[in-house]
């Protein structure tokens, strides 16, 4: 069990994270120059243009890219994996190097095979390598 540094260190990036999801979902819209639709609002031209995830991100899920040693590898993480101190630490790294700013699949600067290690093998499907 978590104590209550590593819970409320687990809240903050999961509030961070949300935080990201919401400001690109934002930036979407604003781009579009309509106002920003709720889900059940979206059309086939909106899946489309890439408003909702992949068929592969379920729900309690999201996709994340290992962005070092000249290959990227995409992953879909489980939201449980925010309680994980090392994969905590590689969203840290990512906010150092890359900032708020990502749009899109969230990138980690590290390589594939060590977001593989950190998120024990079994719970992680390697979608693709290819973007």
């Amino acid at each position: 069990m978590f104590n209550k540094d590593e819970s409320l260190r687990s809240l903050m990036m999961l509030k961070l994270f949300t935080r990201k999801l919401q400001r690109g979902l934002l930036v979407m819209g604003s781009r579009r120059g309509q106002r920003l639709k709720s889900i059940p609002e979206l059309d086939e031209e909106d899946k489309d243009a890439g408003k909702l995830p992949p068929n592969d991100v379920k729900k309690g899920q999201f996709a994340v890219t290992a962005t070092k040693g000249g290959k990227t590898t995409r992953f879909v993480v489980e939201l449980d994996d925010l309680n994980d101190p090392e994969f905590l630490e590689l969203l840290e790294q990512a906010e150092d190097e890359f900032g708020f700013g990502q749009e899109g699949v969230l990138a980690v600067p590290c390589h594939p095979e060590e977001l593989q290690r950190v998120l024990h093998g079994g719970k992680v499907r390697r979608a693709s390598t290819e973007w």
